[in-house]
């Protein structure tokens, strides 16, 4: 989490990235990259990394600064 956001995180060894709208179809193009889908639909600006997308670590740090990076971007999250 940063600012309230979801940008990274593990389900089992598939990594969860936030990728915003700009660089989603870009994103599904890499290898080892697929739609998120939670709830059984896309989630779109999100994508399933499988393991073998991030098993250098330099892919890894790319995944977490691109998301990182993306979450700067959104406005403030208003407090509840």
């Amino acid at each position: 989490m940063s600012r309230g956001y979801m940008f990274i995180g593990i389900v089992g060894d598939v990594l969860m990235a936030r990728v915003g709208p700009d660089y989603y179809e870009q994103a599904l193009l890499r290898s080892y990259v697929r739609e998120m889908d939670f709830t059984g639909k896309p989630m779109k600006g999100y994508v399933f990394v499988d393991h073998q997308g991030y098993k250098e670590d330099s892919d890894l740090v790319d995944w977490v600064e691109r998301s990182f990076r993306l979450v700067g971007t959104l406005p403030p999250k208003k407090p509840k």
